[in-house]
């Protein structure tokens, strides 16, 4: 089959300031490529070129539009042309089944929007947790650790050392006014933290860390590092509850989002063979 290509994008170029292009206005529905019966508008180059385009840039962004629009159109018919019927009656299929997924996942993601109960309290946090602890193992270490890098010019170290050493709430309120001073630091040693992550930022192997110890302190070019470890987690043990809550969260409302919709499907057949629309032989 023989394919006629008229593309007038060079008049379309040198004759017109490409800059008008964004005004779509002035240029109404005037063709810019025809490849047999399928036509390019001028308006629908106009989502290609971002604002305060300059001329050489919307030069290149509308020839390569052009090119690739021309292509398209060219291996979409011979793709066309080359298929056998059956092949072209499953993608029609699939089409359809994909079409037709989209548009009820949408529906029901609607529904669940409108009625999903999104309140968990703590003790539905708790119960949750209790019945299904064997499944929340740990993959990695966790601790409770508090420290603190402080660069070796510093003055007052000595201070800075009594102060994270002492187990004086005011104590640690008052380094943390004087945060700025620190390359870096964490004196909430409440929460459980990624036993890696601590790693990538102190100078001591994990063996050490792993070990629950009241201080630690060592100095090398980089600074002077102190820490304290309050409480150590091993891989493969129970993770507590404050450190996957969130995942406990979502956990629980995947649940009550399955039995919604379960529920929603329930509704729309009985109601659906009460109206006498849905009938078995």
């Amino acid at each position: 089959m023989k394919y006629t290509i008229v593309l007038f994008c060079l008049v379309f170029l040198i004759s017109c300031d490409l800059f008008k292009i964004k005004e779509k206005e002035s240029y109404g529905s005037e063709i810019v490529a025809i490849i047999n019966t399928d036509k390019l508008f001028r308006e629908d180059l106009l989502p290609i070129l971002p604002k305060n385009v300059n001329r050489t840039d919307s030069l290149v962004l509308v020839k390569s539009y052009i090119q690739d629009w021309a292509v398209n159109k060219l291996l979409l018919e011979k793709a066309k042309n080359n298929s056998s019927l059956e092949a072209v009656n499953q993608i029609d299929a699939l089409v359809k089944d994909y079409k037709e997924s989209l548009l009820i996942n949408t529906f029901k993601e609607q529904l669940v929007k409108q009625q999903l109960d999104t309140l968990i309290s703590e003790e539905e946090l708790e119960v949750f947790y209790m019945l299904n602890k064997e499944n929340f193992k740990l993959n990695e270490e966790l601790v409770k650790i508090k420290y603190l890098h402080i660069d070796n010019h510093i003055k007052d170290i000595k201070e800075f050392s009594s102060l994270f050493k002492s187990d004086d709430i005011n104590d640690i309120e008052s380094l943390e006014k004087q945060e700025l001073s620190f390359k870096s630091h964490q004196f909430n040693d409440s929460i459980w933290t990624q036993l890696d992550n601590i790693l990538l930022k102190l100078p001591f192997s994990k063996e050490k860390l792993l070990k629950k110890t009241k201080f630690l302190q060592k100095q090398d070019s980089l600074g002077l590092y102190l820490v304290a470890i309050k409480e150590v987690l091993p891989r493969n043990s129970i993770a507590p509850l404050s450190y996957i809550v969130g995942t406990i969260r979502q956990m629980i409302l995947h649940k009550r989002k399955i039995e919604l919709i379960r529920e929603i499907e329930k509704i729309i057949v009985k109601d659906a063979i009460q109206n006498n629309d849905f009938k078995i032989y």
